[in-house]
């Protein structure tokens, strides 16, 4: 029996998705092909493969339980110099995938975790790269905007080549319908201007 590194996140909807993932990789993060874009529910946790078929059956059970909820990005702030992260602000939800989040995790279930720093609902747009970059993102993202209903999360597995790939989409039990989720294999959108709010 082998482990596998899981995430669970909620999925920035496309345009958005690959306009800030685009823009990610264009501040120098080398990691920002690899990450579709999203906001995390659940934080890299590694598992044994054998627990797979109980993590799934807890996150479609705490799907079923959820219901749709406005989300709205807006701005940019920082988590430096705490951590080096600048991030899209999410002004509008946060409510919400703050409870979302302690249901994955409870205590009670297979996703039971830690976290390193108290929750932070929040989209990264850098990482880890160099101050000059990360104050151009915080600045060129600062009037970015957009707006969706979520209706679902899902589960991501990091590969070898340390790409998260889709497993798994969990949409919410009054959802209805596909979580709009990125993936990654083709090439992202060419936008070269933030796109118009999506409802």
């Amino acid at each position: 029996m082998g482990t596998v590194t899981l995430g669970v996140s909620l999925a920035v909807p496309e345009p958005h998705g690959r306009f800030l993932q685009r823009k990610r990789e264009g501040f120098g993060d080398p990691a920002a092909r690899g990450i579709p874009t999203h906001i995390t529910l659940l934080p890299p946790t590694e598992v044994d493969t054998g627990a797979l078929p109980g993590i799934e059956r807890h996150l479609a059970e705490v799907a079923a339980g959820s219901r749709p909820f406005p989300l709205r990005l807006e701005g940019t702030d920082t988590f430096r110099p705490l951590s080096p992260v600048v991030f899209v602000k999410v002004v509008e939800g946060a409510r919400g995938c703050t409870v979302l989040q302690e249901r994955v995790r409870a205590a009670s279930g297979p996703c039971a975790r830690e976290l390193q720093f108290p929750y932070h609902p929040h989209v990264t747009i850098a990482h880890g790269i160099d101050e000059a970059a990360m104050d151009r993102a915080q600045a060129e993202l600062a009037d970015f905007s957009a707006t969706w209903t979520i209706a679902g999360f899902a589960l991501y597995e990091k590969g070898d080549d340390e790409v998260w790939r889709l497993e798994r989409e969990y949409p919410f039990g009054a959802g209805g319908g596909a979580v709009p989720v990125p993936r990654q294999g083709s090439e992202p959108a060419e936008l070269s201007r933030p796109p118009a709010t999506f409802h």
